[in-house]
């Protein structure tokens, strides 16, 4: 196992190919949701995890935002798979990230240090370049993210 998105992730099978993490884009009022890891509490990343073993990418959405938040995603539906480097590690994931609403306002728990709500402007947020490069440029041209936070 591995790390990646600040979540232990098992490689495909036999130990090859990328990490695998499923995510939440939770976007609310123009604002993405993100969190940090106890493990690496200066570096933001999506909520989400690793599968199981047998476990659907649903299912375990379902499960990692009720270990780490607290909250049930609401009506999540893929938004993307994304192949990036792992941000900790430098090694190739595949990240697949479902955009959801959430059940109720979320708390961290387990390893989470922190979340926030955030545009991508914040000179203090570092995110992970995943997030970054990839998740936040496609939530701005669906037009849900706006710079500066104001949706027009």
């Amino acid at each position: 196992m591995t790390q990646d998105e600040g979540m232990a992730i098992p490689r495909g099978t036999a130990g090859t190919g990328p990490l695998l993490v499923v995510a939440a884009a939770v976007v609310r009022d123009g604002r993405l949701l993100v969190v940090s890891k106890k493990a690496a509490p200066e570096i933001f990343y999506l909520p989400g995890g690793k599968p199981d073993r047998a476990e659907g990418p649903v299912e375990a959405l379902v499960r990692e935002l009720d270990e780490e938040l607290g909250v049930r995603p609401l009506e999540p539906r893929l938004l993307a798979e994304v192949e990036a480097l792992a941000a900790l590690e430098g090694v190739p994931m595949r990240l697949t990230v479902f955009q959801a609403g959430i059940s109720r306002e979320p708390r961290p728990a387990a390893e989470l240090a922190d979340l926030r709500w955030i545009t991508g402007d914040e000179p203090d947020v570092r995110l992970a370049p995943a997030v970054r490069d990839q998740v936040l440029p496609l939530l701005r041209r669906k037009g849900l993210i706006v710079r500066g936070g104001c949706r027009t």
